[in-house]
């Protein structure tokens, strides 16, 4: 292993035809992301050459055949390239089943270099499921493939932005589907994992609030029963069980008293009533996180944004609070209450 005390950070390249390879380019130029970690891209040389070009950042890119092999310099980005995909394959800006392939292969050799041991945590730019679902790959998202991988059986997707944080019980389901998943089993094992997940990142006693599915958390029964079948008895079996669970709390004030300290993390009941708040609250610094998996996995919280992508305009404050984040959750000292 290198010879460093900083936790080794996989950064994931995503998908080389989009922003990946930018902002990581520009994310290693800081000084911050090299104090916390000792970073080492996993991806094409080319792609992030051109985008070290790109970006007029002071860096080199070192490839290297193995993580031991890296070196710790704020000048170097060292990179690991399985070499699955040649330069000529890239059109920036284009969707290509080619690229979406090989990104899809680099979060999947970052994985196993997790589970193997050779570094902490995982920090992954964005792929395009639409790419790797041409792809031919079924598990299109960073979640869906890493739990196939890592043969974990329950994952979830928590989302911060500053101290907002929220845990969502469904993510890329349809609105109609996803309220069929609001269960009393399953709010109740979100909440136990999103709980025990907090106790293994540094915060013993969290306060987490479940949100109502409903207008109004359904008003004591006229708009819903989802509130008083499945979210409020999941609520009491989790305080049964020691854990600081509240709710279900209606979903339009619920956000804002968690901005105020009020709780630690939100329980949202679907995709989009968790990633509204989130992104209107602070959408450059938002991150993704996995629960669940046996290793750190974060996220920048964007798309692959082909519509700029080459363009050198990409802002990679996502991609610094990405490393970051999963740089202090290795040591147990990445949540604090504000």
């Amino acid at each position: 292993m290198p010879n460093s005390e900083k936790p080794i950070v996989a950064i994931t390249m995503g998908d080389p035809c989009g922003i990946g390879p930018e902002v990581i380019a520009r994310a290693l130029a800081e000084k911050e992301v090299n104090d916390l970690c000792l970073p080492i891209v996993i991806g094409n040389t080319w792609a992030l050459e051109q985008a070290v070009n790109l970006t007029g950042v002071s860096l080199k890119v070192r490839p290297i055949d193995d993580v031991e092999e890296a070196e710790e310099s704020p000048e170097l980005a060292n990179i690991v390239d399985p070499h699955n995909l040649n330069p000529e394959d890239i059109t920036v800006g284009q969707i290509s089943p080619v690229c979406g392939k090989a990104a899809m292969e680099w979060v999947t050799t970052a994985a196993k270099l997790a589970m193997a041991g050779k570094v902490q945590a995982l920090a992954t730019a964005p792929v395009n499921k639409e790419a790797a679902s041409l792809a031919g790959y079924k598990a299109i998202g960073h979640m869906e493939l890493l739990q196939e991988v890592s043969g974990t059986e329950k994952v979830a997707t928590m989302l911060m932005s500053g101290s907002l944080r929220v845990v969502h019980l469904t993510t890329h389901r349809s609105l109609r589907v996803a309220c069929e998943y609001v269960t009393k089993e399953r709010v109740q094992s979100m909440l136990e994992l999103t709980h025990r997940s907090f106790r293994e990142w540094g915060m013993p006693h969290p306060r987490i609030a479940a949100a109502a599915l409903n207008p109004h958390a359904s008003d004591g029964g006229l708009l819903g029963a989802e509130e008083a079948e499945a979210i409020g008895p999941a609520v009491e079996e989790a305080q049964r069980h020691g854990i600081d669970a509240r709710g279900p709390v209606p979903a339009d004030i619920v956000f804002h008293q968690a901005i105020k300290g009020a709780y630690d993390v939100v329980l949202a009941m679907y995709h989009d009533q968790g990633h509204i708040p989130i992104k209107v609250y602070g959408f450059e610094q938002s991150v993704s996180v996995n629960l669940g998996l046996p290793f750190v996995r974060t996220s920048v919280d964007h798309g692959t944004a082909f519509d700029i992508a080459g363009k050198g305009v990409a802002d990679h404050t996502s991609m610094v609070e990405t490393i970051r984040l999963a740089s202090a959750l290795c040591t147990g000292k990445g949540l604090s209450r504000p």
